[in-house]
């Protein structure tokens, strides 16, 4: 480190010392990789930045972990004078006091043990009572000479060094008394015969180390040595990352409760008191059951019920399987949850629309209404339903008696957690496992997210502490076999730990996009229209980065051709390109027809549209024969199939691309009927018909695939039979000779030894004959039972 940087290094450090800033632990690592070991003013300065870092995760984690010990450790192996780790050094000297003096559980001694066992466990006290001796001595010793740092320590946790010292004075007389009666015990002792009166002297001495133990806990467990803290609810609430529009509420229902409180003490009456029961809504991982839990205690603290406990319910709890169950399945969990709350989650479960009207979903609901209003239960225990925002609104619509239990007042919506918020969730979950995330860690977390994050199946704060923990396995996986002792290897970690490694194992084998765009038979004028599109991308994103203006990038495409002309095979690879060029963040593709979008009955056509749409988020949607969506019919689904995928796409204009197939005059039909269709949809890609040439590559290539060979006279037999017929560019026409090829070999080769490899692996002209014709009479065929169908 050259003088300049140094002394950057030394002003920065000195104000993050004095707590003006904070550092990120990579740019301290940079810092201690450059500097110089055998230079003293270095050495120092690093001595301090060790000792810096563990004096702030120590204030974080309010103990000394594995990291604190080694970064303390590490700083005085530097320099012993260093004042930051002088001062962490004698606090942790105080925790280790601690937990070290009246601590060991000695054992008991009853003048009804046998001879045997009352030897045996003279013999353990005799040699506790000699190691606590030598430990309270150098303990005593410490005390008697403290520098400032140890007085200053003492100061700040709140800690009499005198009465420290007079107890330990107390404590050490008890276990040198405790050693001479053991002695004096062992020394007399013979067979059954054992000293009465050394008995008593060890019986009275361990009852004064008892009491000097909960002396000692009582003078060394303050609070803030202790990190405990008191069970305080909304101080709770306070810890939460995120969430800040919930707390508010949350903090303004506290305080009015509180109010309420107040007034009843002083003799107020309100005849309409506000309802405990609560609805939580948001989407999984938003901390629903975490704040039920909240509500309990803050319930519980103002007096408004009897206990902070939470009895957590699903449909199975309550609901039965035959008449009369599910009353009394539900009036148990009443009786259950009587002084505290009933969290029911997913409570929409109970009674959705379309179930069978045996179910007893709606008689659970009765039953918990009932409870709810009757004298003997109301105002006994509070209802807390929860679950996804939409669901719980049309269940509650569908519920009059349930909605005027939960006002809207007492609506709770828990929102989705912003990328900031999770990737600090994620460096506290790594924080609370004695672990903390490098740099590129985050940047491989973030990646990481955002694959997941595609639609509301999400689990925000679930999904990112399930990352961190997968993460925490792969560092172990990866190091447990090997017999390392860096505490980077424990305590950090990395990019590489953080990386999917099944995302990874799956990209590892895939064969890259524009690869498998550029291995294509044909469709040249196709992959230059790609190739184009995905020139412009990487233009725009490049503009972006240097702060200039991005023009739009238009993604939803028609393809216009015929069926077996590559249009699902391209569209794959499009999907593939996207995720590359950072526009998708699965890049899968959905392959759908008008019968995965359309129902048969009103009302579904729109579930069933909006659940593809789900299941193609983060990827392209394929919709094959899209024009099949354009019934003539008014009162034909496919209508509101395109008016459903319409709103969808708007919805989700960053995380969905939509590919609609199919021939051009009724495609153009198709978007008549929806202009909102047609102005989303700017892109066209035209995919011409196969020439026989280009179809007898195909087949030679799915024959390569597959490891056949197709010998001279196969090829030429099979590029006459492609020019005399018309095969309407059907690159399946290509694949099914081929498989129709691999059937007439094996019955032919069946019927004579097979002494080589070649003949298991050459494709005859013979071959090339023969499945050529049983094509065509499969061809003429299924010509004949559709005119009949025509007739």
């Amino acid at each position: 480190m050259d003088e300049q940087e140094f002394q950057n290094a030394v002003s920065t450090t000195s104000e993050w010392e004095s707590g003006h800033i904070s550092m990120t632990l990579e740019d301290i690592r940079s810092w201690l990789s450059q500097l110089r070991e055998d230079n003293p003013e270095e050495r120092n300065l690093a001595s301090k930045l060790y000792g810096l870092m563990a004096r702030d995760r120590f204030f974080e984690k309010h103990r000394f972990d594995p990291l604190v010990k080694s970064w303390l450790q590490k700083g005085q192996s530097l320099s012993a004078d260093e004042p930051v780790l002088k001062k962490l050094s004698s606090v942790y000297q105080l925790f280790t006091i601690r937990d070290t003096v009246f601590t060991h559980a000695l054992p008991s001694i009853r003048e009804t043990d046998q001879s045997s066992a009352r030897k045996k466990a003279v013999e353990q006290l005799k040699h506790a009572a000699e190691q606590e001796i030598q430990n309270l001595k150098e303990v005593m010793e410490w005390i008697d000479d403290p520098d400032e740092y140890v007085e200053e320590a003492a100061q700040a946790y709140d800690i009499d060094l005198s009465a420290v010292r007079r107890l330990l004075d107390e404590g050490s007389s008890a276990y040198v008394q405790l050693k001479e009666a053991a002695q004096g015990y062992l020394d007399t002792v013979s067979g059954s015969f054992y000293p009465p009166e050394q008995v008593k002297k060890m019986q009275s001495s361990l009852n004064e180390l008892t009491g000097c133990s909960r002396r000692w806990q009582e003078m060394m467990n303050h609070e803030s040595l202790s990190s405990r803290k008191e069970d305080d609810p909304l101080a709770a609430l306070n810890q939460v990352i995120g969430m800040e529009r919930v707390k508010q509420r949350v903090h303004r229902l506290y305080h009015y409760l509180e109010y309420q409180r107040i007034r009843k003490e002083k003799g107020y009456t309100l005849h309409d008191e506000r309802s405990l029961h609560i609805i939580l809504t948001g989407n999984p991982g938003t901390g629903k059951t975490m704040l039920a839990h909240l509500l309990a205690a803050i319930y519980k603290r103002l007096g408004l019920l009897q206990q902070n406990e939470v009895l957590e319910a699903d449909r199975s709890h309550l609901v039965g399987a035959y008449v009369g169950q599910t009353e009394e399945k539900t009036m148990n969990l009443v009786k259950e949850a009587v002084g505290g709350v009933l969290f029911i989650d997913e409570a929409y479960s109970l009674k959705r629309d379309g179930m069978d009207s045996n179910d007893f979903g709606q008689t659970a609901i009765d039953t918990l209404l009932t409870a709810m209003t009757n004298s003997e239960y109301a105002g006994t225990f509070a209802v807390i339903m929860a679950g996804y925002p939409e669901e719980m609104r049309q269940f509650l619509r569908a519920n009059p008696g349930l909605r005027s239990r939960f006002p809207e007042t007492n609506h709770i919506h828990l929102p989705d957690y912003s990328m900031d918020e999770l990737i600090r969730i994620a460096e506290q979950t790594a924080f609370d496992n004695d672990f903390v995330i490098r740099e590129d860690g985050r940047q491989e977390l973030q990646k990481r997210i955002e694959n997941v994050q595609v639609d509301e199946s999400f689990g925000n704060a679930r999904s990112v502490k399930d990352i961190i923990m997968d993460a925490i396995f792969q560092k172990g996986a990866s190091i447990g076999h090997t017999s390392s002792d860096s505490i980077d290897d424990f305590a950090i970690l990395t990019g590489s730990d953080v990386k999917d490694p099944v995302l990874e194992e799956r990209h590892e084998k895939e064969e890259q996009p524009m690869e498998r765009l550029d291995e294509l038979i044909g469709l040249e004028d196709v992959k230059q229209e790609i190739k184009k599109l995905a020139a412009f991308i990487q233009v725009q994103n490049q503009r972006r980065q240097k702060n200039l203006p991005a023009a739009p990038i238009q993604l939803h495409t028609v393809f216009h051709g015929p069926p077996g002309t590559g249009k699902t095979t391209v569209a794959g690879i499009y999907a593939g390109i996207l995720r590359e060029l950072g526009l998708l963040k699965r890049g899968h593709l959905i392959v759908a027809g008008r019968s995965d979008l359309v129902a048969e009955y009103t009302g579904q056509t729109a579930v069933k549209t909006k659940r593809k749409v789900q299941e193609a988020l983060g990827g392209v949607l394929f919709i094959d024969e899209a024009y099949a969506l354009g019934g003539a019919a008014k009162t034909d689904f496919g209508r509101e199939a395109l008016d459903t995928l319409v709103e969808e796409m708007t919805k989700h204009e960053d995380n969905l691309v939509v590919i609609l197939s199919g021939y051009p005059g009724p495609m153009e039909e198709l978007f008549q009927l929806n202009p909102g269709l047609e102005s989303r949809f700017k892109k066209t890609f035209y995919f011409p018909s196969f020439p026989p040439e280009d179809l007898l590559r195909i087949t030679a290539e799915y024959c390569r695939k597959y490891g056949y060979i197709l010998e001279e006279e196969a090829q030429q037999k099979l590029a006459a039979m492609y020019n005399e017929i018309d095969t309407s560019g059907n690159a399946r026409l290509a694949e099914d000779v081929s498989e129709e090829m691999f059937q007439q070999q094996a019955l032919r080769i069946s019927e004579e030894p097979v002494d080589s490899e070649h003949i298991l692996r050459l494709l005859t002209v013979d071959d090339a004959a023969a499945a050529w014709h049983d094509k065509q009479l499969e061809k003429r065929g299924e010509d004949n039972e559709r005119n009949s169908y025509g007739h």
